[in-house]
């Protein structure tokens, strides 16, 4: 999928990309499959701002994806390729021989009236859902779900795939998009190919307008600020713009920069064999 640029004939033109919206065959959602979104302003229950930059932007309805793939053995057909305002990558639409319907993340390559399947006797084929069992070695996947049954949680975005590595005593080995080696149970579910929308990394906004339109508000630095307003404020001109001692934190003192959020113990390292950095972890 190609990006379109245009000429700087106005600043907000110079950097501006759009995407090419050419492999969209359908441009109304399935009524049955979408939910009204109800925006939140970054606020909890209690009206409190706990997310901030967060406000305004375009209506956006919630399309219901299935993550699951569990109608096993049916065959389906896809009928559309759409567009999510709410995620990078495209919906194809699925109807299947009983005349049900569902939207499943498009990968790259599929084209309306494929045919697809899911389940233990699936053909490893491009759209297809199997067992990691199944999948043979070296092919690239997505939607890869961590714990079998509870649906895909894994290699949902635009242009992301993952690899399956190897099987032994019940867990595939499979590499991520972001360098991990990780041990999956092999009874969990992952889709065949790549996801598609694979140009959407070289989309530039381009203006400020465009991160309205996506509910983004503009939030002012730390250092700009006073001492009273935030840790980084304050100092005679730019004394603290993030050189020197300075530790740059958010409002409440905790790093912005560097800080791992990543619980050290936390249980699920047992499963990782590849660090993303590359350094094997220790417990394994």
């Amino acid at each position: 999928m190609p990006v379109k640029t245009f000429r700087p004939l106005t600043p907000s033109t110079r950097y501006l990309s759009y995407a090419d919206f050419s492999d969209i065959t359908k441009t109304r959602p399935e009524k049955a499959l979408v939910q009204i979104r109800k925006r939140t302003g970054g606020r909890n229950v209690y009206g409190r701002v706990t997310a901030r930059g967060i406000g305004g932007g375009h209506k956006q309805k919630i399309r219901l994806v299935d993550f699951k793939r569990d109608k096993h053995g049916v065959e389906a057909t896809v009928t559309a390729i759409e567009y999510d305002p709410r995620r990078t990558a495209r919906l194809a639409l699925l109807e299947y021989k009983d005349g049900s319907k569902s939207y499943i993340v498009a990968p790259a390559g599929l084209r309306v009236g494929a045919k697809l399947m899911s389940g233990p006797d699936a053909p490893a084929e491009l759209g297809n859902s199997l067992p990691l069992s199944k999948v043979p070695v070296g092919l690239p996947l997505h939607n890869l779900e961590l714990i079998p049954g509870k649906g895909a949680q894994m290699v949902r975005t635009a242009g992301g795939s993952a690899t399956l590595m190897s099987r032994d005593e019940g867990y595939a080995q499979v590499r991520l998009p972001s360098g991990e080696i990780r041990r999956i149970n092999e009874n969990c579910y992952a889709t065949i190919g790549q996801v598609g929308n694979t140009e959407h990394e070289n989309v530039v906004l381009g203006k400020a307008g465009r991160s309205r339109h996506l509910g983004v508000r503009p939030v002012n630095r730390g250092v700009a600020r006073n001492p009273v307003d935030h840790p980084n404020g304050g100092g005679a001109g730019k004394s603290k713009s993030g050189g020197g001692w300075q530790q740059l934190t958010s409002p409440w003192g905790l790093l912005a920069k560097g800080y791992r959020t990543r619980h050290k113990k936390k249980d699920s390292n047992r499963f990782i064999v590849v660090r993303r950095d590359g350094r094997p972890m220790k417990n394994t």
